[in-house]
């Protein structure tokens, strides 16, 4: 696994930016470039950000097949830092034990939040293999991209 860094700056409070980045609608929005298929498709999660707990995060392909992965909040320091601990693949919207999904268990993705006059600064580190490492540099992008429109709304 690779650790992958992105940043973005976004013109409003990181309370605003957090809300929208974790809030069940708004995620599903700015989600979209992760959909199974990549082109559009909506993600959603299942759980609750709060620390120690299990997160599942799933989006349906073209053909309705549910994949995703399910993790662990390790940290959670409202409006400034949130970690999360991989534990499974999901396919076919069950944990998989694929011998291949198995380098995901423990990857890590990590959100921090720094605001500067009212303009907050998201980083994402995120763990990868090296298969998947182009795919989340353009996924990222648009991602990101997505929570900017979408925080800087008024």
């Amino acid at each position: 696994m690779e650790q992958l860094h992105f940043s973005i700056r976004i013109n409003a409070p990181k309370q605003k930016v957090w809300e929208t980045m974790l809030g069940k609608e708004t995620y599903q929005e700015w989600t979209t470039p992760f959909g199974s298929g990549g082109g559009g498709e909506s993600s959603t999660f299942e759980g609750t950000w709060e620390k120690g707990t299990k997160m599942r995060f799933v989006g349906a392909d073209d053909k309705g097949n549910v994949g995703g992965i399910e993790s662990v909040v390790v940290e959670n320091k409202p409006y400034e830092f949130i970690s999360l601990e991989h534990k499974a693949v999901i396919e076919n919207g069950k944990v998989s034990d694929k011998e291949e999904y198995k380098a995901w268990v423990g990857a890590h993705e990590n959100y921090t939040f720094r605001e500067v006059d009212g303009v907050t600064e998201v980083k994402v580190d995120t763990d990868a293999d090296e298969e998947s490492k182009e795919q989340f540099q353009d996924q990222w992008h648009q991602a990101l991209k997505k929570l900017k429109e979408l925080s800087e709304k008024s």
